[in-house]
């Protein structure tokens, strides 16, 4: 089954957060406060995100995180695999280092069905799920 991990529901929480709140810096801290998010795992995905270029950074006492791109330029798909790494329903959609790989007779339809999974969140804006 495909699911978010936490590290990609946390950077869009938020991201939803910096959104709201696009006028102030948020710190960290406050963030995981806010939302019961673990300050250290929250302080990681937020780094990440200052260097994929969603967020910046400002250092200092009353310094924080403000979002730099409109999350309706960004896509989910886009997302998703900066933060993650690539979409797949199985491991060889990923990379084909399978066994079976030269004998499975599934393989052509979990590419498809795959496609049309990385089709659907490419039409979707980060923008469109923290409305």
């Amino acid at each position: 089954m495909f699911k978010l991990t936490r590290k990609s529901e946390y950077a869009l929480i938020a991201l939803r957060h910096l959104q709201i709140n696009h006028n102030k810096l948020s710190s960290s801290k406050a963030i995981s406060q806010i939302y019961m998010i673990p300050g250290e795992v929250l302080a990681k995905v937020l780094q990440k995100m200052v260097k994929l270029n969603y967020i910046d950074a400002y250092k200092g006492s009353s310094g924080g995180y403000k979002i730099k791109r409109s999350l309706k330029e960004i896509r989910l798909v886009e997302f998703i695999e900066k933060m993650e790494g690539p979409l797949g329903l199985v491991d060889c959609n990923i990379n084909e280092n399978c066994d079976q790989i030269q004998y499975c007779n599934i393989k052509m339809p979990i590419n498809k069905i795959n496609e049309n999974i990385k089709s659907i969140l490419n039409k979707i804006k980060v923008a469109d799920i923290t409305t």
